[in-house]
């Protein structure tokens, strides 16, 4: 397994659970092993100590020098729009979606039910559409209708002689 995610100075990560959860952070210094200085200015969470166990790290890796002021992190996360570049990826889309269910009424529900119905009912519709079309499409040109009516007139005609014709042997 090759990591591409790194801790490093500068690089931006999410804080998955905790009095912060939710929110990005920059690490601004690495205490030890286990725990690095973080800040996170634009999201309201002020320097601290935080522990690796509780963040997640992110692609994004802003350039700043080890152990950088507030304004000099803040300067870095709005120059590279960290924001709005969070806000395109899947992961938030992903948290904001579960979010967004988790918050839905009875009635919500009721509705999204109500519309996936709908809208499978239409997709079945239009598979079935386009089934026929291909079937037809697949087929040897058949014959008229007179012709194949006179054709099984023919065939019952024949099995009845062959028919009497077998009792007629017995």
């Amino acid at each position: 397994m090759v990591f591409k995610r790194f801790v490093e100075i500068g690089r931006v990560a999410f804080i998955s659970f905790g009095p912060h959860a939710g929110k990005l952070v920059a690490i601004v210094d690495v205490i030890d092993q286990n725990r690095a200085l973080v800040d996170g200015p634009c999201s309201g969470v002020r320097r601290q100590a935080m522990p690796f166990k509780c963040m997640q790290l992110t692609d994004f890796v802003l350039k700043f020098p080890h152990s950088a002021r507030q304004k000099c992190v803040r300067l870095a996360w709005e120059k590279e729009n960290i924001n709005e570049k969070w806000a395109a990826t899947r992961w938030a889309k992903k948290i904001e979606a579960r979010e967004k269910k988790a918050k839905m009424t009875d009635f919500d529900r009721y509705k999204v039910m109500k519309a996936k119905k709908m809208r499978n009912r239409i997709i079945k519709h239009e598979m079935k559409k386009l089934q026929k079309m291909s079937s037809k499409k697949g087929k040897k040109p058949e014959k008229s209708e007179k012709a194949q009516k006179s054709e099984k007139a023919q065939k019952s005609e024949k099995a009845q002689k062959s028919e009497k014709a077998q009792k007629a042997q017995k």
